[in-house]
Order: structure tokens, then C-alpha cells, then sequence
């Protein structure tokens, strides 16, 4: 049986074919990803043999990422398998994650986290009262006289 190659995705395309257009070494990718460049441009700024004043493509990606980062070169190259595969894995572990977050939420609806207490304890005992609670009833109810009286003046 032949093992069964992982699946690029359709964002590593481009940069598999401009590697193999400008002969660019993974590293030059790797450089031009974290630059943010737009691999279909490479051609424009490939163009060294007919402008002499322009430096070949895997010179100017070094140059402009030593400007940036202060390095020549990136510190762990990665080869699109392994990109890919770290994307797969991040998908993955955030799909697992919402997953996680839908149960925990779907047992919270389940079981209330507050006891619900039974219908013959609805009836309000004395000692429940708030004792600033009648002062506040009685607030409102002389507010809202003063209220109707100013409105048949």
C-alpha cells in the first residue's frame, strides 16, 4: 500500500509555483511569506536580466528581510508539508475547541447552575421582606400621586 500524501492547500499553491518559476529556495519563500509579498508579482521584480540596475529575486527578498528583521536568514525553515500540516493542526485544535465551547454550553442550558426551588416555597415569608422595601413602595406611591395631581391642574 502507498501512503497517502497530505493535501495542499489552495493558499500554498501559488508559492509552490513560484518557487519552481524564480528557482527560489524554501528559505527565499519562507522569507517572502513573513514579508507579506504577493508571490504572482515575483515577475515583476524578477526582471534582473533585462534591467541591470535590478538584483536577482533571491537577492532583493534577502536584502529587504535582513532590513526588517535584522537577520539573514529565518531562524526554522519549514517545507510546505510541514506548513501545511501545522495549518491542519491549528484548524483542528480550534475546531475541537468550539466543539468544547457548544457542550459546556448545551450542559449549562441543561442543568441550571442555581437550584430552581419548588412552587410551594414560592409564597414570600416575612423574614424574606426587605425591610427597605416598604419605604421604597411607599416612595413611589406618593411620586406618582404628586405626579397625577400636577396633571389636572
Amino acid at each position: 500500500m502507498s501512503k497517502k500524501s497530505a493535501k495542499i492547500p489552495d493558499w500554498l499553491k501559488p508559492w509552490i509555483e513560484a518557487k519552481q518559476r524564480h528557482r527560489l529556495s524554501q528559505a527565499h519563500i519562507q522569507m517572502a511569506r513573513e514579508l507579506g509579498m504577493n508571490p504572482r508579482k515575483f515577475g515583476k521584480i524578477d526582471n534582473h536580466r533585462q534591467e541591470p540596475w535590478k538584483a536577482p529575486l533571491p537577492i532583493f527578498i534577502e536584502t529587504i528581510y535582513f532590513k526588517r528583521f535584522g537577520k539573514e536568514r529565518p531562524d526554522k525553515v519549514r517545507s510546505f508539508v510541514e506548513m501545511a500540516a501545522a495549518e491542519a493542526a491549528k484548524k483542528n485544535a480550534k475546531k475541537l475547541k468550539k466543539q468544547a465551547k457548544k457542550a459546556a454550553r448545551a450542559g449549562i442550558v441543561a442543568e441550571p447552575s442555581s437550584p430552581v426551588r419548588p412552587p410551594e416555597t414560592w409564597q414570600s415569608t416575612t423574614d424574606e421582606i426587605d425591610p427597605v422595601a416598604p419605604s421604597l413602595l411607599e416612595l413611589f406611591d406618593q411620586m406618582s400621586k404628586a405626579g397625577s395631581a400636577r396633571r389636572y391642574r
